[in-house]
């Protein structure tokens, strides 16, 4: 028997937190504001849409946000704050269903194909939520409607800000279509270029290949990339689900000796701490234990070290201590040069798991 058709929303806030502070301050608003604290080691938490037609981006080096829009506002997060906006949120997404998955203080996948409000439609319950959340909040928020979660999530940002866009079952395939293939989850800028090396630009030239050869080609990934293409992905949504990790990596311009690494340690490391924050507001008791160090070669070889303190992380400073001191655990000549590196965060369990315990590393 044919499974009955899931019916996910994916809710995306606009600009959340940069929002939060214009709403919250009559003075920014219509000006470019960005969240985040000044310092050349600062990261970038939010930008404004009115710094964001400057180029500025979350995630971007505060420095460089600053030079790009040297009349940008900067305010320091207040998670806090952002925390207390999204749980009103999440209680106006637990109007229309109790299955619930949160990515993070500002988006979310719902799960209304029973539709706890009695709505005739997910697209009815996508407008219904919107228009709480401006009622309730004073913010905007943008919606993707979609019979899975991956599709939700992209159609989620055809619209931005304050849009919604629907993706009927029978639309899948052709919404997908005309898409760059590094839209589809999973597929970053190494994966571009090697699809690219065999003619695939769009979602449609990946349907020229058999999901046998994709396999063959890219192991399971492989075969995962064949059902993308075609808008099939049967993962649930799942509430309550944990952090397992928290990671983010950063591809350099030019590959770069290991001991020229450290400013992008340092960056990934603060960056990572601000999600780890945000993640332990929401499970205060789970504790990330173990730091990660990935390392791509030049010659794409990827190595990883990891390290679990007797202590784990206090601060981001300490996070990039030990992230820069996996380096030389590394154990290649000194003149390898590297495509990209990465810092994470896991391990993560509650107080009473936090025995000391050994130095844990893994071979690259």
């Amino acid at each position: 028997m044919t499974p009955p058709q899931r019916k996910i929303i994916h809710v995306d806030m606009d600009a959340f937190y940069a929002s939060v502070e214009q709403r919250d301050d009559p003075a920014l608003r219509g000006r470019p504001v960005v969240v985040a604290w000044r310092g050349k080691r600062s990261v970038v938490c939010a930008a404004s849409y009115e710094a964001r037609r400057f180029g500025v981006r979350s995630a971007m080096p505060a420095l460089r946000a600053e030079r790009l829009c040297p009349q940008a506002v900067f305010v320091p997060p207040d998670f806090v704050r952002y925390k207390a906006v999204s749980r009103q949120v999440h209680a106006i997404f637990a109007r229309h269903t109790d299955l619930i998955e949160p990515l993070s203080l500002d988006e979310a996948y719902l799960d209304v194909s029973a539709n706890a409000s009695g709505l005739p439609s997910a697209t009815a319950a996508a407008k219904a939520i919107r228009a709480a959340i401006r009622e309730e909040t004073r913010l905007t928020a943008s919606a993707g409607v979609a019979p899975n979660k991956f599709v939700a999530k992209i159609a989620s940002d055809f619209r931005k800000p304050d849009g919604l866009f629907v993706v009927r079952p029978h639309q899948v395939e052709a919404f997908l279509a005309p898409l760059p293939v590094g839209r589809l989850p999973g597929v970053g800028k190494v994966m571009e270029r090697r699809l690219a090396a065999l003619g695939v630009a769009v979602v449609a030239d990946l349907r020229g290949f058999a999901a046998e050869d994709l396999e063959h080609r890219f192991g399971r990934w492989g075969r995962r990339l064949h059902e993308l293409a075609y808008g099939i992905d049967e993962h649930p949504v799942v509430s309550g689900r944990p952090t397992l990790q928290i990671s983010s990596e950063d591809t350099f311009e030019h590959d770069l000796l290991l001991a020229e690494t450290e400013p992008h340690i340092r960056r990934l490391a603060e960056h990572n701490w601000a999600g780890y924050q945000r993640e332990r507001m929401q499970h205060p008791e789970r504790i990330a234990r173990t730091v990660v160090l990935k390392l791509k070669t030049g010659d794409f070889r990827i190595l990883t070290r990891s390290l679990t303190p007797p202590q784990p992380p206090a601060s981001a400073q300490a996070l990039a201590e030990i992230a820069c001191a996996l380096r030389e655990r590394v154990g290649l000549p000194s003149r390898t040069r590297y495509r990209l590196v990465g810092v994470g965060l896991t391990g993560f369990a509650g107080p009473d798991d936090l025995a000391a315990q050994p130095e844990l590393f893994e071979p690259g």
